[in-house]
Order: C-alpha cells, then sequence, then structure tokens
C-alpha cells in the first residue's frame, strides 16, 4: 500500500524474489502508467525490475477503489509520513491506510509496517486500531538510499524486525527469501528507534564533520586530510562523514525533526540532535555568505547553480539544499541559471520563472560570474572545467559546496576555488603530492 520511493521498491524486489504482489495506491494517475510499466522516479533499476514482474504475471498495480478480492497473507504498509508543522511526523496517511485495509483481511493476515513511524506508534496502533480483529502487526523498519535503493533492498546491512510473538516474526523474515543478510528481531517499539536512531546518528555525523570544516578555514587545517585520518580509527569510519553544505531529501530531515519532537513531547531535551538541525540549516547557506563576501551586493550578479537535487542519482528535491540558495540568492536579485542532469524543468525544480533552467552545463555557465556546485554528479565533476572557465566572466568564483573538485586543478583553470573547510589550509614543510598519495592510501 503506497508506491511512492519504498513502496514501489518494496513492489519490485519482493516479485522479483518469486512474491505475488499486488501494489496498490490512490492515485489513479500513478497506478494507471504503473500498470503500463512506466517509471517516473529516478531510481537506477526499479523501471526495468517493476516491467520485468509485470511480464511475468509476479507484479499488479491497481486502485485502492477497484479492488474486489481479500488481501494476501501479508499487507505492508508504505505510505507517506511527511512533517507537520511542528516537526511531528503526519501519520494521517497510515492511518486511513489501516482503516482501508480491516475490512479486507482476515484475522491471522500479517501488517508490515515499512512507513516510518515514531517510536511508540506501533503499540498504540496494536492496542487500539487492531484490537480484537485478529490481525497481526510487524515494524520492519527500511534502510534504502535514494539513488540505491534496488542494490539496497537486495543486499542489506541488516534487517529488523520488531514483532510481538515468534510467528508473525517468521512470517516477516520469510518476506526476505532469497536475501543474504543479518536479522535483528526485537520488539515493536525498538525497531521503531532503530530506523530514527540510525537516521540521526548519521545526520549527527555529517553535522559533526561540517563543524570540524569551519574550525579548518579558521585555522588554516584542510579538512580532506583532517576526515581522512578521523576515519582511519576503526570506531569512527569515513561513511557520512565528508564536509559539504549539508543534507537534504525526504528522510533525514523529517525523521530527526520527528525525533526532537518526540523527545520533546516526553520530556526529553535533545541538545545533540537539536545542534545538528541547526548547523544543517546553516551549511546549505555557505554559498551565500561567500558569494556576498567576494562580490559585496548580488544585484545582478550572475550565478550558475550546478546540481539540484538533494544527491545524484535521484531527482527528488525534497529539502535539497539547493532550494533555500536559490531563494536566498533571488532575493538578493542575483541572475541564476541552473543545470542538473534529472530535474530539467523549473516545475520539477519548484522554481520561480526568473530562474533559467538550462539543458546543458555549457549553457548555465556562459557568461557567468560565479559557479556553485550543489550537488556531486559525476557529469558535473567530469566536465571539461578549462572551457567552463574560459565562458565565464571574471572574477570566475567558483563555491564548491561538495567538495568533490580538485582543488589545485580548479585554480589551474583559472577559477577562484572556495570549498568547505579547504580555504586555509597551508602544508608546511610537506609536498602536496606527498598529502595526496596519504590521503588515497
Amino acid at each position: 500500500m503506497g508506491l511512492g520511493y519504498v513502496g514501489s521498491a518494496a513492489a519490485a524486489g519482493l516479485s522479483k524474489s518469486g512474491h505475488d504482489v499486488l501494489g496498490l495506491d490512490v492515485d489513479r494517475g500513478r497506478v494507471a502508467d504503473y500498470q503500463q510499466g512506466r517509471v517516473h522516479i529516478i531510481e537506477p533499476d526499479l523501471p526495468e525490475m517493476i516491467q520485468s514482474s509485470l511480464r511475468t504475471g509476479k507484479l499488479r498495480f491497481l486502485h485502492n477503489d477497484d479492488v474486489s478480492e481479500e488481501l494476501g497473507d501479508l499487507v505492508l504498509i508504505a505510505t507517506g509520513t511527511p512533517p507537520s508543522a511542528n516537526g511531528a511526523a503526519d501519520l494521517s496517511q497510515v492511518r486511513t491506510a489501516l482503516r482501508w485495509l480491516r475490512d479486507r483481511v482476515s484475522p491471522g493476515t500479517v501488517v508490515v509496517m515499512k512507513s516510518t513511524v515514531p517510536p511508540g506508534t506501533g503499540m498504540n496502533i496494536v492496542e487500539n486500531e487492531l484490537v480484537s480483529t485478529g490481525i497481526r502487526y510487524v515494524s520492519v523498519p527500511e534502510f534504502l538510499r535514494e539513488g540505491n535503493a534496488m542494490h539496497d533492498w537486495f543486499h542489506p546491512d541488516r534487517i529488523v524486525v520488531g514483532a510481538d510473538d515468534t510467528e508473525s516474526a517468521e512470517v516477516a523474515k520469510a518476506m526476505h527469501t532469497g536475501i543474504d543478510a543479518p536479522f535483528l528481531v526485537t520488539d515493536i517499539t525498538s525497531a521503531e528507534l532503530i530506523k530514527y536512531a540510525s537516521n540521526a546518528f548519521l545526520a549527527t555525523k555529517i553535522s559533526f564533520i561540517n563543524e570540524i570544516a569551519s574550525l579548518c578555514d579558521i585555522v588554516g587545517a584542510s579538512i580532506d586530510d583532517v576526515t581522512h585520518g578521523v576515519a582511519m580509527d576503526p570506531r569512527i569510519g569515513g561513511a557520512s562523514m565528508r564536509a559539504g553544505v549539508g543534507y537534504g531529501g525526504s528522510c533525514f530531515p523529517k525523521d530527526v525533526r520527528a525525533l526532537d519532537y518526540l523527545a520533546l513531547t516526553n520530556g526529553h531535551n535533545f541538545e545533540l540532535l537539536r545542534s545538528a538541525i541547526t548547523v544543517n540549516n546553516r551549511q546549505r547557506l555557505l554559498p551565500l555568505h561567500a558569494l556576498r563576501e567576494r562580490f559585496g551586493r548580488l544585484s545582478g550578479i550572475k550565478v550558475a547553480v550546478l546540481g539540484l537535487s538533494f544527491k545524484p542519482g535521484t531527482g527528488d528535491m525534497r529539502e535539497a539544499p539547493s532550494v533555500d540558495l536559490i531563494q536566498a540568492l533571488t532575493e538578493d536579485n542575483a541572475e541564476i541559471s541552473t543545470y542538473d542532469p534529472v530535474v530539467n524543468s523549473p516545475a520539477r525544480a519548484g522554481l520561480t520563472e526568473n530562474v533559467r533552467v538550462c539543458s546543458g552545463i555549457q549553457e548555465s555557465v556562459e557568461g557567468a560570474q560565479a559557479i556553485v556546485v550543489m550537488t556531486e554528479w559525476g557529469e558535473i565533476i567530469k566536465a571539461d572545467w578549462d572551457a567552463l572557465s574560459q565562458s565565464m566572466e571574471l572574477p570566475k568564483f567558483l563555491f564548491d559546496g561538495r567538495n568533490c573538485l580538485d582543488r589545485d586543478k580548479m585554480i589551474g583553470h583559472g577559477l577562484e576555488y572556495r570549498g568547505v573547510g579547504r580555504n586555509g589550509a597551508v602544508r608546511r614543510g610537506v609536498a602536496p603530492d606527498l598529502c595526496q598519495r596519504a590521503r588515497t592510501e
């Protein structure tokens, strides 16, 4: 139930594993597209898997109102849980799905919650909405990364199952037939908190290294070398520890805010988490401050923003740092051109009409006085930066918001380079090639 990112990936993955899957959604247009194998979500391998399962008959799609059959042995809920104005998770779609399915399943059916719901939600559902129905409830949180969802479905780091009884847990485990991964079976509330704690820790890790990057700029250190040295400690590791303009997307921002709200409403002041949120909000506007510092007033300054989606490999613009930056640049009356290989229209990007969305990097950069890289797409990293530099106007300012470009090469192309935590490093007595070699080793 629910054919967004998680539901679509689940439908594709389960049917690919040989299960008979019925995908349901309340959006008739989406259902009609899926029935024809048209998948508008930008996700590697997802369209091909859905089309393959449609051909084999293992996967079907229906609108909720068109369901006349009794639902199967297992119902997976993957509806949205968007943030409310106060930061709490909006569970209205989840509760609507539960009310809808109660009359369409038989006692003993297992409801698997894939939607991210606050800790305590599952037990509330069991004790109030499913009481006396004979329906069993299991929490199986998702840990899919956008741009890698299908890989993560079949090669997960772990599968967490929260259940009140062994039989229900075994049904949920059987859903993952053919997938080789460690299982953690726990209670429902702990499973829910594992999901939130995982995202909160990763978000905090990102904000931590961004704080270190700010300190690097102040004291003259290199964030690349500092990160590399810190990550060599196996207790820390390098995953999700890369300085830049911060996290975005559909998971980290809303889940971190929801966990903070849950803590507050239960009498706990989660200071560390709130600090991570504050740092992330600051990071996405670092390019704005750098541009103001370099140019003074930005009115009439031509700025090319390269990369719009919150990360490469997806077209998702939810909570994308580029949106906040472009809004701020618009308020400063800068002349903005943008390029993204996937988000290629103003409507899709959610941008105002006075922001020019270009069909190529060269077109976007032509005549610009400044470039801001907001998404580390391979096409942007591998671009002909010498040609881009030649097509720009002075002072040819470049803000690398993802630290994805080679600083020395960019300077060699005649660009004024600024990164995040890369701006004050002086290698006293150490050859640059030795530092680079140390990083790669």
